[in-house]
């Protein structure tokens, strides 16, 4: 059995998270810039087997579909023609940031670390795997 990927995509970077091998935890990996994701990708699946990928699906509170959601479906194209065999999921991100925030508060970071871009990237797309594992634990 190989890690699950969760990827918080974003316009300027994206945050990456990854269950252990065995599929129970989800841990933040790492933030990656947009434009970098394809090559961190190719190296971390060279290293690690990764059977799937959940990429964020980024729904307002009114339910519409963020702009950003173009740029996903680029993304996702692009992927699945550079890795075929690894399987795709969508997962709703709504309230990752303001979670990831949240948490990020309650963890005795200084203001500085709590308003850091990247960690909030990193913290959501954990969030985003977390909750993706518990949902098909249902």
């Amino acid at each position: 059995m190989g890690q699950i990927l969760a990827i918080d995509y974003g316009k300027a970077r994206c945050g990456i998270a990854a269950t252990d091998d065995m599929q129970i935890i989800a841990s933040g990996l790492d933030t990656v810039e947009t434009k970098s994701l394809m090559e961190f990708l190719k190296k971390y699946f060279s290293e690690n087997k990764v059977d799937e990928v959940v990429v964020g699906l980024p729904i307002d509170l009114k339910g519409n579909i963020s702009e950003v959601e173009s740029d996903i479906l680029k993304f996702i194209d692009e992927f699945k023609k550079e890795f075929s065999d690894i399987a795709v999921h969508r997962f709703d991100e709504r309230f990752t940031s303001k979670m990831a925030s949240f948490f990020i508060s309650q963890s005795g970071k200084n203001k500085k670390k709590r308003q850091e871009k990247g960690l909030i990237d990193k913290v959501s797309a954990t969030i985003i795997l977390q909750n993706f594992l518990e949902q098909r634990l249902r």
